[in-house]
């Protein structure tokens, strides 16, 4: 006997999601999307430009819920800095490996799909591309630190 569905509130279960994401990288599948009762759990994964995310939609509205977007650069107090913010919650890292120099530090040059982060999320690691082209002027988070969704991680001076 099969047995039953769980409900709305067990599809956000974190041992269902950890278990999700296991599958997920056993089978190499680059997509899961759940949806019952209203809710939905979305889990994503790659390798492209485009930031891939790791998403979950909670039944009711809440700010930053569903697919994350790019980084997207927003106005800072000089109108030529833009702030490259975390689309998600995670772990933000330098560079791919410790080994490996950063993928942006303060003076580098970037363009809007230079990759200048990764954010962690679940055991999935997201490219965090600049999402505008200038020269970065600030880290402001520390390698291995936690972000949340929408922290500042970058300044850029748009002006180069």
């Amino acid at each position: 006997m099969a047995s039953p569905a769980p409900n709305a509130g067990e599809i956000f279960d974190l041992q269902r999601i950890r278990r999700l994401a296991k599958l997920m990288n056993d089978q190499d599948l680059s997509e899961i999307d759940l949806q019952q009762d209203g809710a939905r759990l979305r889990l994503r994964r790659g390798h492209a430009v485009s930031v891939p995310a790791v998403s979950v939609a909670a039944p009711a509205p809440v700010s930053g819920a569903g697919a994350a977007a790019p980084a997207a650069p927003t106005a800072a107090d000089d109108a030529h800095v833009a702030l490259v913010t975390s689309p998600m919650v995670g772990t933000f890292y330098t560079a791919s490996s410790p080994e490996s120099p950063a993928f942006a530090k303060v003076g580098d040059h970037v363009n809007a799909e230079t990759i200048v982060c990764i954010v962690e999320a679940m055991k999935v690691f997201n490219e965090i591309p600049a999402g505008v082209a200038g020269r970065v002027i600030a880290v402001l988070v520390e390698n291995g630190d936690p972000v949340e969704y929408g922290q500042p991680l970058f300044k850029i001076d748009t002006r180069g």
